[in-house]
């Protein structure tokens, strides 16, 4: 069966440069596609029984990148936290619920995966110096190592390295004290504010991942994050319903 993966987008016409965002979102449609999934769009303007339909079918969740998420939604005021979208907030609220209540397997992305920690209980750091390079699209990315934690899911699969070079295009974070109950680090990175959790997954068997880089800007990411994709396709191969058509 062929499985349909839901990704929540952004919605391009509204950003600083249209053309350059939608270039972004069809990065990630291109990541799943490759690995013999369907895309399915949905973003803050999707009405409401389309969002409704895409969210009762889908076979996995692919949560990305992005602007911040409103702080209110981890009981804190804004304190560095920029250009946030409460529509795109609700829109992967509503998202993230259905997956849980259908036990589907969710791939977030920089966004994403502070999205899965804040919808799983945990916090953001709201700024983090250094790790904000060049926008993409406008110049070369800033990178930095990536430790991988041995014995976890993303670390099986992006393996055997356990050292990766990986962009970066976040001013946020996730330290250990943000992190959610239900979920355990899988990579970490440096920073200024110490070391941050860069990526993560869930302490149960469902495949719940999230990456603080971008592996879908395949120029500057390693080879490795192709994995990762594969992986979560066929995470949602194995959720597909049988008594669904293809």
């Amino acid at each position: 069966m062929t499985p349909r993966i839901v990704l929540t987008l952004a919605v391009a016409a509204d950003q600083e440069r249209p053309d350059l965002a939608e270039a972004r979102n069809e990065l990630y449609l291109a990541a799943v596609a490759r690995h013999g999934a369907v895309p399915v769009r949905l973003d803050a303007r999707t009405p409401a029984a389309a969002r409704d339909r895409a969210l009762a079918m889908m076979d996995g969740l692919l949560l990305t990148g992005g602007a911040d998420l409103d702080p209110a939604r981890y009981g804190q005021p804004i304190d560095g936290a920029r250009d946030v979208e409460p529509d795109r907030d609700e829109l992967e609220a509503q998202a993230w619920a259905a997956a849980e209540t259908r036990s589907v397997p969710v791939l977030g992305i920089c966004r994403g995966l502070q999205a899965i920690n804040v919808f799983s209980g945990g916090a953001v750091l709201q700024h983090v110096e250094g790790h904000a390079g060049h926008a993409w699209g406008t110049g070369p990315a800033a990178t930095h190592p990536l430790r991988l934690v041995a014995g976890t899911r993303l670390a099986t699969v992006l393996g055997p390295e356990d050292l990766l070079e990986v962009n970066a295009y976040h001013h946020q974070g996730i330290r250990a004290v943000d992190l959610a109950p239900d979920l355990r680090p899988a990579a970490w990175a440096d920073s200024a504010a110490g070391p941050l959790v860069e990526g993560l997954e869930a302490t149960s068997r469902r495949f719940v991942v999230g990456v603080q880089c971008h592996p879908e800007r395949t120029e500057s990411t390693p080879a490795a994050f192709e994995r990762l994709f594969g992986a979560f396709v066929d995470a949602a191969r194995t959720a597909v319903s049988p008594g669904r058509n293809a």
